[in-house]
Formats: structure tokens, sequence, C-alpha cells
């Protein structure tokens, strides 16, 4: 294409005046335009003055001046356009996800778009507080025209749930009712779609499953670090022995500890007890998906299992941040309708405090931090292996 002009260019201005305007006036015809032959406008573009109509109070249509209501509506259309944003970002990830050989490359734009969506997060806790310059008398004046409507009904907040990967069965109900049966016919179908698809989670347990170098003909790691596990158990057991300065109920107590930390372990080893422990809901990843995380975190430092750490700890902080909005969104309940029922019908701050607890996601990534061991007592990976996990260049 550009010879093909280079060469045009030569043949205009290397002609006679009359056949140079009739070349040109040529080319101008099939050069791309605007329907309307106009400049780009910011306000056209952005549809700024569609935007600005979508404010419409429900004070105002039953004769009320309530002036914070205004405030209530951009907060939460705001919220909208964000949660738009953030399903944006999450889709891409899924998409990455879904691919049976994901490149680092992939990897990083994953771990690139999931930091923004963390960033996105912490806009939304911070637009709490400006939600709260309003006082409960000033939600008040308009809060009973808003029955029976809820933030409960947010489809793209349930969407976004759902394609993280929380459970139906994990989920707080309302009014012993399920989640979806508060959203009209056609949400609710949206909704449901989206749980049934493939969730970040599931897809990312997948991924890890895939994990090489946790076991090869010249070195497992396995048998490596359950060594260095029972060697430090027993250690801090001596320990708690050999301490006399405590009481022997105390020591019971402590050595009591320390075997409900051994099972913690037995399960990484032992299949039959990593099943028991998702069976009592302590686990989701499976076994072999929780030791490659695990491997992960462990040797973290090594060039090539840097980007899918930081995608452990980026999900990790999703899901807490998520968590975080959740308990203000419930402190700012509570603080303004107080112990009342909320305008879907549920119990309000109640409600909305429990879910900050129960509608967790990546636990099984915060609960990594129960089989680190320190590094001095990690096993040496062999230089095989650590050639394998670098980055080379071979001059």
């Amino acid at each position: 294409q550009y010879t093909f002009l280079n060469k045009i260019h030569i043949f205009i201005i290397s002609t006679d005046s009359p056949t140079r305007i009739h070349t040109l006036k040529l080319l101008y015809a099939h050069l791309p335009k605007r329907s309307n032959n106009a400049a780009l406008y910011y306000g056209e573009y952005l549809q700024v003055p569609k935007l600005l109509s979508c404010q419409t109070l429900k004070s105002q249509e039953h004769g009320v001046n309530a002036h914070d209501e205004h405030l209530f509506v951009i907060i939460h259309q705001t919220y909208e356009l964000w949660f738009k944003q953030i399903l944006h970002e999450l889709r891409s990830v899924t998409s990455i996800f879904k691919q049976s050989k994901i490149a680092e490359c992939d990897i990083f734009k994953a771990v690139s778009r999931l930091r923004r969506v963390v960033e996105i997060q912490r806009v939304l806790v911070s637009q709490l507080t400006i939600l709260e310059t309003m006082t409960p008398l000033g939600f008040l004046e308009f809060r009973d025209f808003l029955f029976p409507a809820s933030g409960f009904q947010s489809v793209q907040w349930r969407m976004i749930e759902n394609l993280l990967g929380l459970q139906r069965k994990q989920r707080v109900q309302y009014g012993h009712r399920q989640y979806c049966s508060y959203l009209n016919a056609q949400d609710a179908k949206v909704v449901q779609s989206v749980e049934s698809e493939p969730s970040i989670h599931e897809l990312v347990e997948k991924w890890l499953e895939r994990t090489p170098y946790l076991s090869s003909k010249e070195f497992n790691f396995w048998d490596h670090y359950r060594k260095a596990v029972e060697d430090m158990l027993e250690k801090d057991r001596q320990s708690i022995k050999k301490n006399t300065k405590i009481t022997q109920e105390k020591k019971d107590i402590q050595l009591q500890e320390i075997e409900v930390s051994a099972q913690h372990f037995r399960s990484l080893f032992d299949k039959d007890s990593h099943e028991e422990m998702k069976r009592k809901g302590h686990r989701r990843l499976s076994q072999k998906a929780m030791q490659a995380a695990l491997f992960i975190t462990l040797y973290q430092d090594e060039p090539i299992l840097h980007m899918p750490f930081q995608l452990l700890n980026t999900l990790l902080e999703i899901d807490e941040c998520m968590t975080l909005w959740r308990y203000r969104h419930s402190l700012m309940v509570h603080r303004m309708i107080g112990a009342r029922i909320g305008t879907g019908g549920s119990s309000g701050f109640h409600y909305l405090k429990s879910t900050a607890t129960r509608h967790r996601i990546f636990k099984d990534f915060f609960n990594l931090s129960t089989f680190l061991i320190p590094r001095v007592r990690m096993p040496e990976l062999p230089q095989s292996v650590k050639s394998a996990l670098d980055f080379s260049y071979d001059d």
C-alpha cells in the first residue's frame, strides 16, 4: 500500500496541472468521509446531551423538592458505567483463559486488565464518601418514592459476581427468595446465562492444573516440601515442650494448634483429605490447582513465575476490594436507614453485612499463606528446573 501511494505521489507531482487536479479529485472521492462532512465534536462523540438527560427525579414527579435525589441518581448511574467497564475487562480476561495454550504476553494482558478492575473498585469505594454527604433526613425526603426498586436489581453487578465465580449456593438469600427472583424476566435470563458460563475462577483453576515443574523424574517438589514442613512442625513441637515459662495447659493448647496446622498441610499431600475439606466447604480449588498456586507463591521470584504470581495476587485484591465495598456499603446503609427494611424488602444493613463475609470468591488464594514456609527451609530447585524457570538468551 505504501509503495502504491508513493508511486501515485510521484505521478501527481510529475504531471501537468489539469491532470494533477483530476487525479486528486479521484483520490479524494475514494477517501472515507463522515456522513455530514463535519469534524468530530466532543459532545457528539460522547453523546453528552443524551447522558445528561438521563437524570429523572421521582420526587419532582410527586411535586417534592428533594435536593439530594439528584446526587443519589448521579452516583448510582456512575456505578453502572463503572460496572460496564469492569465487565468489559473481565470478558477480555475470560477470552484469554479459554485458550488451550496461554502465552506469557497474554498473562501480562490479563494482569494489566485485572489491575484496572482493582483501581475502578477503589473509585467505587471512594464514591460512597460522596454519597455520605447526604444526611439521613435528606434521604428520607425521596426514599419512599423508590419502592420497590433496589440495588439488588443491578443486573451488571450480578453479572460481575457470576463472571468472577460467585456460586449460587454461596449467596445469602434475602426474603427467603433466590436473587434472580427480584429481577424482571428479561434481566433474570441475562444474569442466569452468565451464571452458566465458565467463570474466571473455573478458568484459572484449569490453567493452574496445567502448571509444569511440580514434578519431574529428577525432582519431586512435594517430597522435598513435605519433609521441610514436617521438620518445621516438629521443631515447633519441641520448642513448646521445652518452654518452662508456660503452664502445661497452655502447652497442650499450643500443641493442639500445631496438630490443626498439620492437618491443613496434610490435605496438600493427601487427596482424600483435600476432598473432605472441599466437601465441608473449606476448599474450592482442586488439589492440583492448590498445589500449583502454592508453588507459584513460594517461588514467585523466579522470572517465569512472576506474572502468574501477579495474577493470583490481583484476583485476591479484587476479592478484597469487593468485600470492602460491600462492608462500606452496609455501613452507609446503616447510617442512612438504621435497622429499617431496605427498599427492596431485605433486612438492609444486616443483609449487606452478611454478604461481605459470605460472598467471597478467591478464599483459597487468601489461605495460601497458611502453607508458606521460610525461604531458608524451602526446597532448593535443581539447576535444570531453575533454568527452565528463567528467561535466557543465547548470543
